[in-house]
């Protein structure tokens, strides 16, 4: 006698069942049937009409943990511009005028005795002055530096935060901390936290996506997908990487013969088997699979459209500065626009080439006009199409550099550095904090990369010590046991 495929499944499953698993599934279902029937004693009659279609799998849309939000919402998404290797801030955000006046002298030991210094431990430290001027900019009068020009035309927009701390001293646990709030890998993102929390805006596209281009003068650090992973928390929730250049997902489109019905017929087909496995032994990841095979069927439809550019007028594409899909920082923040215009959650803009160990001068120049443009456009067209008050946009690294020379360069730097923000409710025209007068250690208005993080979620409308999860035996969040929401950087 032949058996319809799905019980011959679900017989070869059922014997595959652990007893951890059936005491589980039996235990939450009849305690389930149970309460089903104290509170609706009808539910459980028999009922054609709400029969579930055959082939057809119902994906469950995730709307996020935090309903109702803590706080009313300032930002509804985040584009994080990522300078991946550590940008000095004093050639970019942080005029110290008096480390000029001391080039060339003995760095006082006042300032590095017992500090954590990479590369030049034990090394005799002279003080390197800024390598380029820097100007005031706006209504504002924001002091940038001059390499920044475009940077500088919207400085009444940005927040410039110059006390800026961190604990990792090198590049990857560096990047693990600004990521995840602790240098243990293996933690959720902040976007992963964020999509957890929120849910997403968008049923055809991933809620975090991330994107990297890298530059042309200095070090182009490696970036680890653990960056961007959900941790603990189930898959689904992770960074989905794009390519820069050409298609950016693998594989979208359908090979030659295969139309979309059949491909939805395949999909429909895995998802049927995934969902049967499942029933059997309730596992959080097939459901993830599930709703990311879903996702991908979708996106065959809504990438294409994503990175078709020709709906952008030519005065759109000279103010970012490129064409598109051409691997650039530009064209990615070209991207992330677009990405935020159809509800993407969590954006993360890689620019890997900001590692100036040596040569700083010209290095840090040329990458600052690989950034300057399309940063600033960025800003103007969100503004423009009326995006910017209910987006926060991040630009910042890991960390900065040392006041300190390393020859022509300079070494890596946790005391004292910088980033700005702007848009989703953050105050423009204003900056928070400062370093000493040799830019070595942050002094006034300290920002820990925690009360970055439960800044964010409080502009997100999410308080940090309430979304929570269990794991392992303790209640883990972005912030730990940590920060604090610094509201003097909030309109």
């Amino acid at each position: 006698m032949n058996l319809p495929i799905e019980n011959l499944l679900r017989d070869e499953l059922a014997l595959q069942q652990t007893r951890r698993s059936f005491l589980r599934r039996g235990g939450a279902g009849m305690g389930a049937v149970a309460l089903g029937a104290l509170l609706n004693p009808g539910a459980f009659a028999a009922d054609d009409k709400k029969a579930s279609t055959p082939g057809k799998v119902e994906v469950e849309d995730w709307q996020g943990v935090v309903a109702p939000l803590h706080f009313k919402r300032r930002a509804k998404r985040v584009i994080h511009l990522y300078m991946a290797g550590g940008p000095s801030h004093l050639e970019t955000f942080d005029h110290k005028p008096e480390l000029g006046k001391m080039h060339g002298k003995p760095m006082p030991e006042s300032f590095t005795k017992g500090q954590p210094i990479a590369q030049l431990q034990g090394k005799k430290l002279n003080c390197l002055g800024p390598q380029h001027p820097f100007k005031k900019f706006g209504k504002s009068g924001q002091s940038i530096a001059e390499i920044f020009p475009h940077i500088g035309s919207v400085a009444d927009d940005i927040c410039i935060v110059r006390s800026l701390r961190t604990k990792a001293i090198n590049h990857d646990p560096a990047h693990t901390f600004m990521n995840t709030g602790t240098t243990i890998s293996g933690r959720p993102s902040m976007g992963a936290w964020a999509l957890y929390g929120l849910g997403s805006e968008t049923d055809n596209l991933p809620g975090f996506v991330v994107l990297s281009s890298v530059g042309r003068a200095g070090q182009a650090q490696p970036i680890a997908a653990r960056q961007w992973h959900s941790g603990f928390l189930p898959s689904r929730f992770q960074g989905v990487e794009f390519r820069s250049a050409g298609d950016p997902v693998l594989y979208v489109g359908n090979p030659k013969g295969v139309t979309a019905g059949r491909q939805r017929d395949i999909v429909s087909a895995v998802q049927q088997l995934n969902k049967i496995h499942n029933n059997v032994v309730d596992d959080p990841e097939i459901k993830t699979r599930i709703s990311q095979y879903e996702m991908a069927f979708r996106m065959q439809t809504s990438v294409p459209g994503l990175v078709d550019i020709s709906d952008e007028k030519p005065e759109t594409l000279e103010l970012y500065g490129t064409k598109g899909a051409d691997g650039s920082y530009a064209a990615n923040c070209l991207l992330a626009r677009r990405l935020a215009e159809r509800g993407v959650r969590f954006i993360q803009v890689y620019h890997r080439a900001w590692d100036h160990h040596g040569g700083i001068k010209n290095n840090v120049k040329t990458t600052a006009g690989e950034v300057d443009k399309a940063t600033a456009a960025l800003i103007k067209d969100l503004k423009d199409r009326g995006l910017l008050d209910d987006t926060l946009i991040v630009f910042g690294g890991e960390f900065g550099r040392t006041p300190m020379a390393q020859g022509n360069g300079r070494d890596h730097h946790i005391k004292g550095y910088s980033m700005f923000l702007a848009g989703g409710g953050i105050k423009g025209g204003t900056s928070y904090g400062d370093t000493d007068d040799l830019g070595y250690n942050a002094q006034d208005n300290i920002f820990e990369i925690h009360d970055f993080h439960a800044t964010l979620l409080y502009l997100l409308g999410v308080d940090h010590k309430k979304l929570t999860v269990k794991f392992q035996g303790r209640d883990f969040r972005l912030t730990d046991v940590h920060g604090n929401v610094v509201k003097d950087l909030l309109a």
